[in-house]
């Protein structure tokens, strides 16, 4: 009697076993059909298999509780969208959860972008159309909740890549860059700000001009020290970059007429800073723009797309224009010269 017991106790726990393992190692669907799932926020363990049995991913919905419970992963559940696909096993899901691994899109905001470049990033990959990133990035309101004292977002989103789980607003997306700028500029440069008695929005925009002139990490130094002394004479910034601001892409060549343009954020039209950012700047251009060099220079000009020649008087400058013209022509005439006739055979 008792080893009859005995045998059809191992008969069930064999067959509890074996259903234990048919249901969590055997995929629900055995074909490989693509779904994305939505664990929407303050979802609890026990709604999100229940999702997935609505879905018909899994089918004993009570091994899977069991599971989360000794895992302890129904206290900390991953929301977002999940990549799940039928011929995945219910254990297979479960790690998925488990592991957070939600879907993500990698947002990169490089070194002196605009808010237009940004808003073209946001809008290729559908999280907002550019029109709305541009009207978001003026909103007062949007603006107060981050506490940023200028026109708009501009300057204030770090240059970085982010990885941006789908489903995230576009704003939170956007205030996830704020607050990574934030913590970059703080501590000691908050202090020195207010050491040199200027603004933040002031010295992200001296920042953002520099990331725009800048190449060499050398010369950012050098050329806030330019902008200081100009500031400080009360001299015309005569910042190229900020003659196109808002007018054209950054990445097509300043004209004269770009400089006699007059609109707000032109420093040749108006002395003094612009009324904010023009671009993304790093925090090594707003390190410089809080330490510039000691040095007396007021004037630079492009030696090549790399370096740059300094000067204190107008004199030097001009004559240093004059030179560095004449050898961009000259390397230019060198290399028509170098290229063959397409007519000639």
């Amino acid at each position: 009697m008792k080893k009859n017991l005995l045998i059809i106790a191992i008969c069930i726990v064999a067959i509890f076993l074996l259903h234990i393992t048919v249901e969590l190692f055997l995929p629900a669907q055995g074909r490989d059909t693509y779904h994305e799932i939505e664990i929407p926020k303050k979802t609890t363990f026990r709604e999100a298999v229940d999702i997935l049995g609505d879905a018909k991913l899994i089918r004993d919905k009570n091994i899977l509780l069991a599971l989360g419970r000794i895992s302890g992963i129904d206290k900390k559940l991953s929301p977002g969208f999940y990549s799940i696909w039928g011929s995945m096993s219910p254990f297979a899901i479960f790690k998925a959860l488990r592991d957070g691994q939600i879907i993500e899109y990698k947002i990169r905001v490089k070194e002196g972008d605009s808010i237009f470049d940004i808003a073209d990033t946001f809008a290729e990959i559908g999280l907002l159309s550019k029109g709305d990133f541009i009207e978001m990035s003026k909103d007062p309101h949007f603006l107060s909740r981050y506490n940023i004292a200028s026109e708009s977002i501009e300057g204030y989103l770090y240059p970085d890549t982010y990885k941006v789980p789908k489903g995230i607003s576009a704003s939170d997306t956007i205030g996830m860059m704020i607050n990574r700028m934030r913590e970059q500029y703080s501590g000691q440069l908050l202090a020195r700000t207010e050491e040199l008695g200027m603004t933040v929005n002031e010295i992200l925009t001296l920042a953002s001009i520099i990331e725009k002139e800048a190449v060499l990490d050398s010369e950012r130094a050098l050329i806030s020290a330019v902008y200081h002394n100009r500031l400080n004479m009360k001299m015309k910034l005569q910042a190229d970059p900020t003659a196109i601001y808002g007018v054209k892409s950054s990445r097509r060549k300043i004209t004269r007429a770009d400089l006699l343009r007059k609109t707000p954020y032109n420093t040749y039209a108006f002395e003094g800073l612009p009324p904010g950012p023009i671009a993304s700047p790093t925090v090594k251009s707003i390190v410089a723009a809080l330490y510039p060099a000691n040095v007396s220079y007021l004037y630079f000009v492009s030696k090549d797309d790399i370096r740059h020649h300094f000067s204190t008087t107008g004199e030097e400058h001009l004559n240093a224009v004059r030179f560095y013209r004449e050898k961009r022509k000259e390397l230019e005439d060198e290399t028509a010269v170098s290229e063959p006739d397409e007519n000639t055979s």
